[in-house]
Formats: structure tokens, sequence, C-alpha cells
């Protein structure tokens, strides 16, 4: 049974005459009766009495009726869904970021494409790196957003905006008054990190490494699971930290934190996908908007 044979049989049963259901579905006298007739030869029901030249619905055939204008109501409402869907009229985006870029740059991206796409329902699902490479590679979300590059050849990777990290520590560590300048001192003061697979942490593990500090040999005080927490710790002298300007920028403004003139490595935020998932309009018009907004 095809929606094409239900269309038929309703414009038939409705005008209780084939030549004028014909004419209304633009099809031959021939080709509508050929559909009817298959419908009744399958099921081996008998829908329509022919009563002269016209013909009438029998009992099956009137049960059958309304079954088939239900199918047909279902499948109009099926089309008119997936035209919303092409149009931007309603759908849904499943997206993963890890903390820096979920708390600190992708909001205002979110609220600009609902602005214009109000029928679109976003949800967000945040973790570090590690865990939102997991989950899109598992195909839970649509798209994530992470610090820093990956090695996964299932996932197309894509840079969307530069993230500026800063060197901090409290208004009372020594290093206001006095840089590190040799691997010594990087060695001996206390650091605050977030924890492993995080990107920030990638980060920090770096720029150690640059300075010849070794994660077994730093002096790690706190290991911590956010970027406020580690933003709080630096506060409260716990130690140093490496850690994105996005983050700071409001501590820095109210001098509760010190930034340390000391050069520190420029990342990027990268959108990442399945390259196997299909590409929804939906997804298609964020990413625009992201690219906009990264130009």
């Amino acid at each position: 049974m095809t929606l094409e044979q239900l269309r038929i049989f309703v414009a038939v049963a409705e005008r209780e005459h084939v030549t004028q259901a014909a004419h209304h579905l633009n099809l031959t006298q021939s080709a509508t009766s050929a559909a009817v007739s298959a419908l009744e030869h399958r099921y081996q029901a008998k829908l329509f009495d022919r009563v002269g030249r016209r013909i009438a619905l029998t009992a099956a055939g009137r049960l059958f009726l309304s079954e088939a204008r239900a199918v047909l109501v279902r499948a109009a409402s099926a089309e008119t869904v997936l035209a919303d869907l092409a149009g931007l009229r309603r759908g849904t985006l499943a997206l993963t970021a890890s903390q820096t870029v979920a708390n600190y740059w992708l909001p205002p991206l979110m609220h600009r494409f609902r602005a214009r796409h109000g029928g679109i329902s976003m949800t967000l699902r945040i973790g570090n790196t590690e865990s939102v490479t997991s989950w899109v590679h598992e195909g839970l979300v649509d798209a994530g957003f992470i610090e820093g590059a990956i090695n996964d050849p299932a996932l197309d990777c894509e840079p969307v905006a530069d993230d500026e990290l800063a060197l901090v520590v409290s208004p009372e560590h020594a290093w206001t008054r006095e840089p590190p300048a040799s691997e010594r001192d990087f060695a001996k003061t206390r650091w605050v990190l977030r924890e492993p697979g995080s990107g920030t942490r990638a980060i920090a593990e770096e720029v150690l490494a640059s300075r010849g500090v070794s994660l077994s040999a730093a002096d790690i005080a706190l290991e911590l699971p956010s970027n406020e927490a580690v933003r709080s710790a630096v506060e409260a002298g716990a130690g140093a930290t490496v850690i994105s300007q996005l983050v700071v920028a409001g501590s820095l403004k109210a001098m509760s934190l010190a930034r340390i003139a000391v050069a520190m490595p420029t990342r990027q935020f990268v959108m990442i996908r399945r390259k196997d998932r299909y590409l929804t309009h939906a997804e298609v018009a964020f990413r625009d908007l992201v690219r906009g907004a990264a130009a």
C-alpha cells in the first residue's frame, strides 16, 4: 500500500466517480481504476460496488475511508515538519562545549541564533575537552566546541576563534614584584591546575614544559574541575595558573588577580562534528553564524 494509492482511493470515494477523481488528480482513468483494483486485490476486500455508471462505497470501503484519510493527514503533517525543518521554523540543535567555550564564548552566539530562529530548540552539554570529544564521537550531540586541536580521523575540526591566555597570580604573590625569569622560578612556585583531560590543563602543561619544568617536577597545590574554582583558588593565594583571558578579565579589572608579563601561547577554539553525520539545516545555520563571528 502506498500513499499514492490512498490518495486515489480517497478521491474516488469522495466523488464516487472514477472519471471525476482521475480528472482531479490529473491521472488517466485507467491509472485511477488500476490503483483501486490493486488495493482490492492485495487485501482481498471489495471497496466499491459498481452501480450503473457510478460506484458506491461498500461497508468495508466506508471503514477504510476514515483510516485512509487519517493516514493522509499524518503524511501531510510529516511533510509540513520537513518543510519547517528545511526553513528553520522548527527543529533541535544539540551542542556540547568545554568549559571555557561554554561559559564565556558560546552563550552570546546561541542567543543570536535563537533570536533569528526562535523555532529551533537548543541544548548545551558542558564537559572538559576529553569528554566533549567523546560525546561528539559517539554521536550523542550534533556538534561540539573544544580548546585546541585533537587527532581523531572520524571528526571534522574547524578553528573558529583565538583564545588569549594569561599567567595570573594573587596580588600578594612574589611574582608581582619580580616576574619569573628562570626555570627555577617556575619550578619552585605552587600551581593551581584544571583536571587531566581539560584543554586548559594541557596548555598549562605546555607552558611549564617550555620553561623546562615537567609536570612531575612542578609543585601542584590544587587540581580543580572548573575554571571558576581555579580562579577563586588563585585569588585566595593558592598559587599561579595559566588560564583564558576570558575567565579572568573581571578579576583583573577588579585587581583581585594580577597578570604576569610573561609571553603566553595563543590557542584556538575548535568546532568539531562527526564526518559521517547528516548535516541538518539548523547545524548549517549555526555553523555559518559562528564563521561570521570568527570573520
